[in-house]
């Protein structure tokens, strides 16, 4: 396929009489993909999606006749499941995870009904509602994920992509966060190793141990 630009539009002819536009960054099945390969634009987008959903819901997470603990579990299983949609794949930053826990405390903290000139620690307001907190929990589910890929039979074509090397030159500069790297940071913290991910009940186990 070659590129090919016209009237100031890139473009890939794809040689069946279709021209397919060339974008910095897409939508795919709810998730935000960039050509650059970091997640900053997905992160953005699922916070746009989570706000929406909270918002939805305003009435019964902020009902002072529901009690705190059934508010945490509603948000739990509605709200903060659309902020995690595809999330087992993004090569996060620090600053994405920031981004995701700001988004979060807001709207615990409007669960509670206190506001952040109160003070209260995040994880007391998290204990309150019986949430963990998103940071581990998206820890958690890029671990699940390995671990699934990882069980795999080698011949599978998604734990091939996990482990394929995309061939051409380095570009300059600091490289960009890989996934992979993501995990392995994980997998160092949590005291985790690829045979460990054999056994499925061992994996899962461990996961759920960190509060």
């Amino acid at each position: 396929m070659n590129p090919v630009t016209s009237a100031g539009r890139t473009s890939v002819d794809t040689g069946a009489s279709a021209k397919l536009e060339l974008v910095d960054k897409f939508g795919y099945i709810g998730d935000m993909l960039s050509v650059d390969g970091d997640d900053d634009a997905a992160v953005e987008a699922r916070i746009r999606i989570v706000w929406n959903k909270f918002r939805q819901l305003v009435p019964l997470l902020t009902n002072k006749d529901v009690s705190l603990i059934t508010r945490g579990r509603l948000y739990s299983s509605c709200v903060s499941t659309s902020v995690l949609h595809g999330s087992e794949t993004w090569p996060v930053r620090k600053e994405n995870v920031v981004a995701l826990q700001r988004a979060e405390m807001r709207m615990v903290r409007w669960m509670c009904g206190v506001k952040l000139k109160d003070r209260l620690a995040s994880k007391e307001l998290r204990e309150r509602l019986g949430v963990d907190d998103i940071a581990l929990v998206l820890q958690q589910n890029r671990l699940r994920w390995y671990g699934h890929v990882l069980r795999k039979d080698d011949d599978d074509w998604v734990k091939k992509c996990m482990d394929y090397e995309v061939e051409g030159p380095t570009p300059r500069g600091r490289l960009k966060r890989t996934w992979k790297e993501v995990v392995r940071e994980d997998c160092k913290t949590r005291k985790l190793n690829r045979v460990d991910a054999m056994d499925r009940c061992k994996w899962r186990k461990v996961l759920k141990a960190v509060r």
